[in-house]
């Protein structure tokens, strides 16, 4: 059986226009034809910026899929039991069996808003761990929420798959402690450089998917159908599951 998943970061819906236009992304992810999208900068219900929208409970209904948020940021806002909040998103057309949050903030004692998803997704009765997390462009936080990140890993007990913008090169130090624990899907399948930022005219590779060793990597592929719904492009990729 194959499976198709993605990372996106969609920028709260901000394309490269200017424009904060959710009906793109939805186009993008809907015309990709992915089962399982892992989406960073999402908001919920978080500013002006994005209309005060519940922006992952809007493409779910949209899509027609499942979901789950993981906020980074969160404030309580001026109406009575509303809470401001920017984080990551899952969608899936499979149920969403258990979904947990992981505040990076609260959980290492550092001051910036980082969080990881983590869900377990049934693909035909199958759990497949999915993870979706955006990681620090500060070398040291960066290190902390990877080793957060890892010991999760290591708690797993069945086939994981970790997707999101993390902010490193491929081959460098923190992508070299990742490739120890799971598959790089663009290094063993991708052809090309992988780049998805920025979307218009790509030169730098920020968006990852890593899956276990159980998992068969069948293909991968820079998404480019509307390059200007985003600063970044989404990444794909098609897993064969036994």
């Amino acid at each position: 059986m194959e499976l198709c998943i993605m990372t996106f970061n969609i920028r709260h819906g901000k394309g490269m226009d200017g424009k904060v236009d959710l009906r793109r992304i939805a186009a993008v992810i809907g015309q990709s034809g992915a089962d399982i999208i892992g989406l960073n900068e999402v908001d919920r219900y978080f500013s002006r910026r994005s209309h005060y929208e519940d922006q992952i409970g809007w493409l779910a209904r949209e899509l027609r899929m499942h979901h789950a948020f993981s906020p980074s940021v969160s404030w309580k806002a001026k109406q009575p039991g509303v809470i401001r909040q920017y984080g990551n998103g899952l969608l899936s057309r499979y149920p969403i069996a258990a979904r947990q949050h992981h505040a990076l903030r609260a959980a290492l004692g550092m001051g910036e808003g980082r969080s990881v998803l983590e869900a377990i997704v049934s693909v035909h009765g199958q759990p497949l761990a999915v993870y979706v997390t955006h990681f620090s462009l500060n070398p040291l936080l960066h290190r902390k929420q990877t080793d957060f990140l890892i010991e999760r890993l290591h708690r797993q007990s069945v086939p994981f798959l970790v997707m999101g913008d993390w902010n490193m090169r491929p081959g460098s130090r923190p992508w070299q402690r990742m490739a120890r624990e799971a598959d790089d899907i663009w290094k063993k399948v991708g052809t090309g450089s992988g780049d998805t930022y920025p979307s218009l005219r790509p030169r730098r590779r920020l968006d990852y998917i890593f899956v276990s060793r159980q998992l068969h990597a069948a293909g991968a592929q820079v998404v480019t159908i509307m390059p200007t719904a985003s600063d970044h492009l989404p990444l794909k990729a098609v897993l064969r599951l036994g």
